[in-house]
């Protein structure tokens, strides 16, 4: 199949745009490759380390968002319920678990085909949706890997919306 901008001119990196947010909001980054862009950013519950790729021949902007936390072996099961459970109320993106290294992390990506460019919109979205969503689901899977709760027990702490300020 021919590629549509094979007569057109290449797509700007949309790790320029990530690389002026992050610099805009003072959060340490490092573009370590052309393709690559690794940034932490502080939560209230973890510190998220985001990871940013940039595939060129797809068109395609990638976004992995983990925080320090290792699945213990013999929670990896409830953890993998709990995630289809969590992916169900997503909208955009989901969680995976990295088997190997028993590594939590959030994954969404956006296709610029046709050489389009991302704006400062669609980046400062795709960071929110991560930050929050990794930030809403935090306490659930520590409550299965540390606390011994099944996935229906942490998902339903997670779904509460407290009111108002203890």
């Amino acid at each position: 199949m021919a590629t549509a901008h094979s007569f057109l001119e290449d797509t700007s990196n949309p790790l320029e745009v990530v690389e002026q947010l992050a610099t805009s909001e003072d959060w340490y980054f490092d573009r370590s490759a052309d393709n690559e862009l690794n940034l932490s950013v502080a939560g209230t519950w973890a510190d998220y380390h985001l990871c940013f790729n940039w595939h060129e021949d797809l068109e395609g902007l990638h976004l992995a968002c983990t925080f320090d936390a290792t699945v213990p072996d013999e929670r990896r099961t409830e953890v993998s319920r709990l995630m289809a459970q969590i992916n169900e109320q997503l909208w955009l993106g989901h969680f995976d678990l990295w088997h190997k290294e028993g590594a939590i992390l959030y994954r969404n990506g956006l296709l610029l085909s046709g050489c389009a460019e991302m704006n400062e919109a669609q980046c400062e979205t795709m960071l929110r949706m991560a930050l929050e969503v990794s930030e809403r689901f935090y306490p659930a899977f520590q409550f299965v890997m540390w606390n011994g709760k099944n996935a229906d027990e942490a998902m339903q702490a997670a779904l509460l919306e407290p009111m108002g300020e203890a």
